[in-house]
């Protein structure tokens, strides 16, 4: 099995991914263990002074001002944990979760926490053993970090509240950690603080939200291609000095990967046929490029902030190298946020551009000579008709998850932290958007394919060939009379989901940028 090691210098997103989805092992460096030992040397050396120092013998918040004495340090670190440990709602998924403990332990392994080097291990050894602590969709505001999601998973640490087994039954984590011969922790000074004051949910969503992205705007550029075919619409928008002269990145990447799906087509460039005139092609085909290209460059600034968020140690307080434990305001979430919410903006562009291409492909009036709604029998079949009105449901709740999270804030803890980003809930919601996403690319898919070999006697590119012949084989069927058109979608948002799109074109095309 793959095993991530973690260092004092924070971690990838590849890593973060291998934990979260591949189950990867974690271990922690000699670096990290002797980083981790030097740093809880500094927070006992001032926990057994007389004057107060926040996180270490105060209290916690608006209550920051009380000190408190060494026999209530325990109880405070435990109870911190248990109340904090407040979220409602639904589960979050096991993937997110195991995201979060992932880089709530880069965050520790840095040394700028002041937590045991036991304690890290025991962090280490429950993502190990498969316990997936129990988390609730609401309780983090983005600020102070994701406090309830965090704080859930270090109960779990304590042996205390629910988590999820390697079997998927959820049970007392005690039970769970017993049987995998996992001591609970104990907590000391700061310990219970430095478990819930971090950016690790938002963050490993957006890390999760890029790569989902990533093989989302690649199956866009090809149903785009496979519409413009279907359409008989040309390719010389796509010639690369066309984009050379507007130079964003994005736009060039996704106009060279509509190009290579189209290379060799025996459908483009049909203009001058009597049948249909046209000029040029609507903005929908034409601006394919101009509007998924923005997307990847957005795509490009959020992994930026993700890798400098993922080098970082969000804590408060935290560390220093020079034996100072300093109160600081890192863990806001807003840098995450951001970029959270900008991709759920550029995912609703990109989900009704695509809509607008399956509209134009069931509209006769706009086809250039397709039977209405792609029916075998127009009338007595209604074809993709309703297809395009689920897409289009879809797409309006795409446009609603794209109002900005971020833009929000609402004061907690009794005006102490007045201004909160709001973090978890763009990325709550942005995971949304990419399921919604991957099902609008796959009705554009699976109209598209229909379409295509609707134009009798024309040759499709060869890249299209193989995706037509990949979704046939993955169960999306192809023309043919009205039937229960539910299970071919879902075969279609399946196959797109689990990257069946790309890797059958990419044989063909070399690989998509």
């Amino acid at each position: 099995m793959h095993t991530v090691v973690v260092g004092t210098s924070g971690t990838t997103a590849e890593d973060v991914i291998a934990v979260a989805r591949g189950n990867a092992r974690v271990e922690l460096s000699g670096e990290a263990l002797d980083a981790l030992a030097r740093a809880r040397e500094i927070v006992d050396a001032l926990a057994a002074k007389p004057e107060p120092v926040y996180g270490v013998s105060t209290g916690f918040g608006a209550l920051a001002s009380r000190h408190i004495s060494p026999e209530l340090r325990a109880q405070l670190q435990r109870n911190i944990v248990r109340s904090h440990a407040a979220g409602m709602g639904p589960r979050v998924e096991r993937e997110v979760v195991r995201a979060l403990m992932f880089l709530r332990l880069k965050t520790v392994a840095s040394g700028h926490t002041g937590v045991r080097p036991s304690v890290a291990q025991t962090m280490a050894d429950v993502l190990n053993a498969g316990i997936t602590p129990v988390v609730h969709e609401y309780g983090s505001l983005g600020c102070s970090g994701d406090l309830a999601p965090l704080s859930h998973c270090a109960l779990a640490l304590m042996g205390e509240g629910d988590a999820e087994g390697p079997d998927g039954t959820v049970r007392p984590a005690g039970e769970l950690l017993a049987e995998h011969g996992i001591e609970p922790v104990e907590l000391r000074e700061k310990e219970g603080l430095a478990l819930l004051n971090g950016t690790d949910g938002m963050l490993g969503m957006l890390v999760m939200a890029l790569a989902d992205l990533d093989r989302l705007y690649k199956s866009a550029d090809i149903t785009a291609a496979l519409t413009l075919e279907a359409l008989l619409g040309t390719e010389k928008v796509l010639q690369p000095e066309l984009h050379a002269i507007r130079p964003h990145p994005g736009q060039g990447a996704s106009a060279a990967n509509m190009a290579a799906v189209l290379k060799g087509s025996g459908l483009t460039g049909h203009f001058q046929e009597e049948s249909a005139p046209r000029v040029q092609d609507a903005y929908s085909v034409r601006c394919a490029p101009q509007v998924a290209g923005a997307g990847r460059d957005t795509m490009a600034h959020a992994a930026l902030v993700a890798s400098r968020e993922l080098a970082a140690a969000v804590d408060n307080p935290v560390v220093l190298p020079d034996g100072r434990v300093e109160s600081n305001g890192n863990f806001h979430g807003a840098p995450v946020a951001y970029v959270l919410d900008f991709l759920a903006i550029a995912a609703a562009d990109l989900g009704s551009i695509a809509e607008r291409r399956t509209d134009r492909l069931l509209d006769k009036n706009r086809s250039h000579g397709l039977p209405p709604f792609l029916a075998d029998d127009a009338g007595v079949d209604s074809g993709l008709m309703i297809a395009q009105y689920t897409q289009a449901a879809l797409v309006s709740e795409m446009k609603r998850l794209a109002v900005p999270a971020s833009a929000d804030s609402i004061p907690s803890s009794a005006m102490q932290e007045d201004h909160v980003s709001m973090g978890w809930s763009a990325a709550r919601k942005l995971r949304t958007a990419i399921d919604n996403l991957t099902r609008i690319i796959a009705i554009e898919l699976y109209a598209a394919t229909r379409a295509i070999e609707l134009r009798h006697g024309l040759t499709p590119a060869p890249a299209s060939r193989a995706a037509i012949a990949a979704a046939r084989e993955a169960g999306v069927e192809g023309p043919g009379p009205d039937r229960f058109l539910a299970p071919d979608l879902a075969a279609a948002d399946a196959f797109v989901r689990a990257g069946g799109l790309v890797a059958a074109v990419e044989p063909v095309t070399g690989p998509l940028a």
